[in-house]
C-alpha cells in the first residue's frame, strides 16, 4: 500500500517504509510515498484451497462468506511468515482463534477475508499518524478487489470510502501512463489524472461504530495470540 506524500519524503515513526513513488522524466521532481505491505493476502485463500481443502476454487470465498452475517467471533491471523507493516513481528505465526461448535466454513472464509482488511486498517492508521492527514478514501486494485464482499468488509472496517476502478491492474496501468507521457500521448501529469476515472465502484460502511469497535478489539486480541511463536 502506498500513500503519496508529494515532493517531500516523510520518514515513518510508525513502522512504515519511505520510498520513491515515481519520477516522470529525468528533470522532473521525484514524488515520495509511505509504504506498507501485508505478508499474506491472496495466498491465504490458496492455502485454504491447496493445504486445507476448505474450498475448491477462490470463487467460493464470496459464496461461503455470504452464508454468514459476521465472523461469529472467529479471527484468522494469516501470519504464516510473520507480520509485516506496521507490526514487524517475525515471531508471529498464523492462528485461527474464537472457534466454537457454532463456527462453519463460512465463518472461516469470512475471517480470512477480514484478516486482509484488518491489516490494511493497521497500515492506514500508521499512514495517518505519520502524515498528519485524515484519510478519506482508499483506492484499491489487484485480484482480491474483484470480490464485492471483501470490498464491503474493507469499507466497514475502515469507515471511509473504498474506490475500485474498472481497470484493476494499477501497476500495469501506471507503467503504460508513464510510457505514454514520455512519447507524447499525454502532454502533462494533469491529463493523466483523468485516465481510468470512469466506471468506478464506491463502497461505504454499513455497520455501526459500536460494531466496528467490537470487531477491532477482537482482531487486536487475535494478533496478541499470534506472537512469540518463533
Amino acid at each position: 500500500m502506498l500513500f503519496n506524500t508529494g515532493e517531500k519524503p516523510i520518514f515513518s515513526k510508525n513502522g512504515l517504509l519511505t520510498t520513491v513513488g515515481y519520477q516522470l522524466g529525468p528533470d522532473a521532481t521525484p514524488k515520495y510515498a509511505l509504504e506498507g505491505s501485508i505478508a499474506v493476502a491472496g495466498s491465504a485463500i490458496q492455502w485454504l484451497r491447496d493445504k486445507i481443502g476448505l474450498i475448491v476454487s477462490p470463487a467460493e470465498m464470496g459464496f461461503l462468506s455470504d452464508t454468514v452475517d459476521d465472523n461469529g467471533g472467529v479471527y484468522f491471523v494469516t501470519a504464516f511468515s510473520g507480520l509485516f507493516a506496521p507490526y514487524w513481528r517475525d515471531d508471529a505465526r498464523g492462528c485461527i482463534v474464537g472457534l466454537t461448535q457454532y463456527a462453519t466454513r463460512g465463518h472461516i472464509a469470512r475471517a480470512t477475508l477480514e484478516s486482509v482488511c484488518y491489516q490494511t486498517r493497521a497500515i492506514l492508521e500508521a499512514m495517518r499518524k505519520d502524515s498528519g492527514t485524515e484519510l478519506r478514501r482508499l483506492r484499491v486494485d489487484g485480484g482480491l478487489t474483484n470480490s464485492d464482499q471483501t470490498m464491503q468488509i474493507q469499507a466497514d472496517i475502515l469507515d471511509i470510502e473504498v474506490v475500485r476502478p474498472e481497470m484493476r491492474e494499477t501497476t500495469a496501468l501506471g507503467a503504460a501512463l508513464a510510457a505514454g507521457l514520455a512519447v507524447g500521448v499525454w502532454k502533462s501529469e494533469g491529463e493523466l489524472r483523468q485516465v481510468a476515472q470512469s466506471n468506478v465502484t464506491a463502497f461505504w460502511s454499513h455497520i455501526t461504530e459500536e460494531k466496528r469497535t467490537e470487531m477491532l478489539k477482537g482482531w487486536d486480541k487475535a494478533v496478541e495470540r499470534s506472537l512469540d511463536w518463533a
